[in-house]
């Protein structure tokens, strides 16, 4: 598919009024996306699990205007409270997506979105909150297009939510999803997520995440100013090619249930991440001594117990570990009486593999 697939064809069945509410979860990347190109065209390929508690919830409520208006007509409710400091992102979501979705400006929307997580809790909700409100969008379209399939609804999802944040793409489907075009992987594609379409291991069903929350704050650099330092980074091809290879590499993994390999993969890339922050100019350091800590008291125990835990790191300095199933009471013990001393207020949240975005009001 390109892009001019997604450009919806008619205006002419437009409702009056109505609303839709859909469920989304955030996902972790296992291979990272870092650096990307124009309308939010990743650099490399990644793939990521799907997670289930830390989701957005967001309705959609519209009223057709008489008469289309001159720029996007909307109001914005976080938690129930109006948040004007919100605005910005989604009027620029907005001018992203219009060329796809021509109808936006024949509406008056309210949003009303919250999450399962506190917002200052230093998880990123971009990825969750941007799909939610695709979706919720793809919705409406759906009773003007009553002819779209479940296929290209997901697909128009991803694709818009990527305009957004383009870890939302990841977040439609689940328990895998591939985003960016990856010559082993068919289907995929830089326009939208793929959910993974080979063998999945049992040993990876309902694989934990642990969220250690090492540091609430804001971050001193953001995602999007991050991205852009990978344009003259001096080491961003060859952390291109190390993408393409270690998803190469975890096909075999996830089919063949190589734990041992897949923690050597997904803990470099991680450190890999935060190594390009790091190694740019102006370089920054995301992780904390806290973030520190905790990797070498992970390692330390998996080299005691031989348990398969692992961690992995988003663009900050909180920590996710990860785990199987069947691991997981002797994981918490270990999280609880070693980690949780070096969580910002000894605050973390338990999660695992989820299966995409659920829609509310069926």
């Amino acid at each position: 598919m390109n892009e001019k697939d997604f450009i919806l064809r008619s205006n002419d069945l437009l409702p009056e009024s109505g609303s839709h509410s859909w469920r989304s979860p955030s996902n972790i990347a296992l291979v990272k996306y870092w650096g990307k190109k124009e309308n939010q065209i990743p650099a490399n390929p990644s793939i990521s699990f799907t997670l289930d508690t830390c989701a957005t919830t967001t309705s959609l409520e519209f009223k057709r205007l008489k008469e289309a208006g001159s720029d996007f007509s909307f109001e914005l409710f976080f938690e129930d409270k109006p948040k004007e400091s919100f605005k910005p992102k989604i009027r620029k979501f907005f001018e992203r997506i219009e060329p796809y979705c021509p109808y936006l400006k024949q509406y008056h929307f309210t949003i009303r979105t919250s999450n399962s997580f506190p917002h200052s809790s230093g998880i990123a909700s971009s990825a969750s909150g941007m799909s939610a409100l695709a979706l919720c969008i793809m919705s409406l379209e759906k009773e003007i297009d009553g002819k779209m399939n479940d296929e290209y609804f997901n697909r128009k999802a991803s694709f818009i939510a990527r305009l957004g944040s383009g870890s939302a793409c990841r977040s439609i489907e689940g328990d895998l999803v591939v985003w960016g075009s990856h010559k082993k992987t068919e289907g995929s594609s830089d326009l939208f997520g793929l959910k993974y379409p080979y063998e999945v291991h049992s040993l990876f069903k309902n694989y934990q995440d642990t969220i250690l929350l090492v540091d609430k704050g804001e971050k001193q650099v953001s995602s999007t100013v991050g991205h852009e330092l990978m344009h003259d980074h001096p080491f961003a091809a060859s952390r291109f090619e190390q993408a393409h290879k270690n998803l190469d590499e975890l096909q075999n993994v996830f089919r063949e249930g190589d734990l041992d390999r897949f923690i050597e993969i997904v803990e470099s890339e991680a450190l890999t991440l935060h190594a390009m922050m790091m190694t740019s100019l102006p370089y920054f350091i995301l992780m904390r001594p806290n973030t520190l800590e905790i990797i070498n008291r992970i390692w330390a125990f998996r080299k005691e117990s031989g348990s398969h835990i692992c961690f992995t790191l988003d663009a900050g300095a909180n920590v996710h570990v990860l785990y199987p199933e069947s691991e997981k009471e002797e994981v918490n013990g270990f999280i609880e009486r070693e980690l949780v001393a070096y969580c910002q207020n000894g605050h973390y949240i338990c999660d695992q593999i989820g299966f995409g975005a659920k829609k509310l009001d069926q």
